[in-house]
């Protein structure tokens, strides 16, 4: 329901700017770039579709085989401890376990082409157990909130977009981003064990310690490293991890002695029909969130948020990344033009240039994945799924300002 009024608003919004535009400043054009604007982000939206096809096919045959090999099943028993807490509804020892898993590692590692296949593999094994086919379980929340806080240890694009925009050192926002999505995830993962009523047992708060003892053990390590090699030694780190896991999967599948190419083709075939099904709604959110931008209404918003915090006495500089927290919710494509168009205007090294990789960096494409996941399993009823991953998005915004503020 949240996510249907928030579409609508789009809409509704992008249409009284027009006119408002038009009527008060006789802008007759605004209504040929709000139409051009949908009809972009329509062939944008099959454009992205059309390049997950590829990458769903290959994600979703390794994934069949480390499913039929056991080796899924082995990291669902792995983490079942702490699992089995947070998605209470998934019996123990489930493929959307593994699955889970798999798809956050890899979101940890900052390898979102291997992630959306993998949570999408999950969402698929999460479905199977929904009684109400039409409306989100409390597991679908809970892991599209886990998603959408975005907890990356390792920003590769990032660092490679500010070292293409001649930034000094372009790893310097490495430390930034990983506290500013730790915190992200532990204040939308806590908020939704409240709202969920889990109980915030041993376990869980011995896992979210290690979360927390994991992030200061690779703060402490790539402080020590020269800026040069922080860049080099995280992206070997995250494609050597994720090379590893293929060729674990192909090995037990030989151990096991299956037929590992004939179930990689059975898995792709699924990875082709998921990248056709998510189009219809690829096509709705970003569309919405393309005429509400063209319409001028984020430009209008930035402009009274700015002036008030200048009027209020406050320093302003962190003004200038707001479009780019503003679209990071809606559009991960959009909120990385945001970006970079802030370190073209100011340069790689200027506060709020660094402060707009950070908020990048922070959470990830709330709409985006809601969109996707949801979509691919036919799900229309998102519940309070929204509002929660929202939280998640403010709470690593405003933690992206105060640690910018502290390091820059």
């Amino acid at each position: 329901m949240v996510l249907n009024w928030i579409w609508i608003s789009f809409f509704a919004i992008a249409f009284l700017m027009a006119l408002g535009s038009t009527i008060f400043e006789g802008n007759l054009q605004v209504w040929g770039d709000i139409m051009n604007a949908s009809f972009d982000q329509a062939a944008f939206a099959f454009e992205i579709s059309l390049g997950l096809t590829g990458v769903l096919t290959l994600w979703l045959g390794i994934m069949k085989i480390g499913e039929k090999a056991g080796v899924i099943e082995f990291f669902g028993r792995l983490i079942s401890p702490f699992f089995s807490r947070l998605f209470p509804g998934i019996p123990k020892g489930h493929p959307a376990m593994g699955a889970i898993f798999m798809n956050i590692s890899a979101n940890m590692l900052g390898l979102d082409n291997a992630a959306t296949p993998m949570g999408l593999k999950a969402m698929q094994e999460m479905q199977s157990l929904n009684k109400q086919k039409d409306t989100a379980t409390d597991a679908m929340i809970m892991f599209l909130v886990l998603n959408s806080s975005g907890l990356c240890l390792i920003p590769i694009s990032i660092m490679m977009y500010r070292a293409q925009g001649g930034a000094a050192n372009p790893t310097d926002i490495f430390i930034p981003i990983l506290l500013a999505t730790a915190i992200a995830t532990l204040v939308g993962l806590t908020a939704l064990c409240l709202k969920q009523h889990i109980r915030m047992d041993r376990v869980i708060w011995s896992w979210l310690g290690g979360i927390a003892f994991t992030v200061g053990i690779i703060t402490y390590l790539f402080t020590r490293l020269p800026q040069e090699k922080v860049e080099i030694y995280s992206t070997f780190g995250a494609n050597f991890i994720l090379f590893c896991v293929i060729i674990c999967f192909l090995a037990t599948g030989i151990r096991k002695r299956i037929r590992v190419y004939d179930i990689f083709i059975e898995g792709a075939k699924e990875g082709f029909k998921t990248a056709v099904l998510i189009i219809p709604y690829l096509v709705a959110i970003l569309v919405g969130i393309g005429m509400f931008r063209a319409s001028g209404a984020l430009d209008a918003f930035t402009g009274w948020v700015g002036s008030l915090v200048n009027t209020l006495g406050f320093d302003s500089q962190w003004v200038g990344a707001l479009p780019t927290m503003l679209m990071k919710p809606l559009s991960g494509s959009g909120s990385c033009a945001m970006m970079l168009d802030v370190m073209k205007a100011n340069g790689a090294d200027a506060f709020v240039s660094k402060l707009a990789a950070i908020v990048r960096g922070s959470t990830d494409t709330t709409f985006y994945i809601l969109a996707v996941y949801f979509g691919s399993v036919g799900v229309s009823k998102t519940r309070y799924a929204a509002g929660y991953a929202l939280l998640a998005d403010i709470t690593g915004a405003v933690a992206a300002i105060a640690i910018a503020y502290i390091f820059f």
